[in-house]
């Protein structure tokens, strides 16, 4: 009796496996490129992530960057607007939620949990950061004390805005949403 006759399958088990083996990695060979089609291309990764320079921005005054298509409002507030925001009651706002995904889902619309902290992780108050867009339509809000929040006010259908961004007065049913931020150092602000 010879040795293949001792062992009949052997020859035919290991065709078995090495036919599926080339079979699997012609077939992961052939997926691959429309699985990797699905990641984001290079410029999309690119721009889910924008750093912005607040170095000449002066208290009281406002910047407007484009971020993802859409406008973002960065404040430095005064003293005043901060102070002004603080003596606003809770019952008093349309929106309770401060819609800030940076301290999550169910913080309540305080001036504090709407603030931007520092670098040194202290939250003044003074850096406020928000969408600028209307929670209604979608409009862009005037700022600049506009409205009768001295915050921002939308023009098309007459929502008004306080000094932290929240919703008084209007249509919109939210308060203008505050993106992913951090300072990342003194002067910089990392946007996503």
């Amino acid at each position: 009796m010879s040795h293949a006759e001792d062992h009949p399958s052997t020859r035919r088990d290991f065709l078995y496996y090495a036919t599926g083996g080339v079979g699997a990695v012609a077939t992961g060979a052939a997926v691959w490129p429309l699985i990797n089609q699905m990641n984001p291309s290079a410029d999309v990764q690119a721009a889910s992530t924008k750093r912005v320079d607040v170095a000449d921005l002066a208290p009281g005054t406002q910047l407007t960057v484009l971020f993802l298509g859409k406008p973002i409002f960065i404040r430095r507030r005064t003293e005043e607007e901060i102070a002004e925001a603080n003596a606003v009651e809770l019952s008093e706002l349309v929106d309770d939620n401060a819609r800030n995904p940076n301290i999550g889902d169910a913080a309540l619309a305080t001036d504090d949990n709407r603030t931007l902290a520092d670098f040194s992780g202290e939250n003044s108050g003074e850096w406020l950061v928000m969408w600028g867009v209307c929670t209604h339509l979608g409009c862009v809000p005037l700022g600049d004390g506009a409205g009768d929040f001295n915050g921002w006010f939308c023009p098309c259908h007459g929502s008004h805005y306080d000094t932290a961004g929240r919703i008084r007065r209007g249509p919109a049913p939210e308060n203008l949403w505050v993106p992913n931020a951090a300072f990342v150092d003194e002067t910089t602000i990392l946007l996503g």
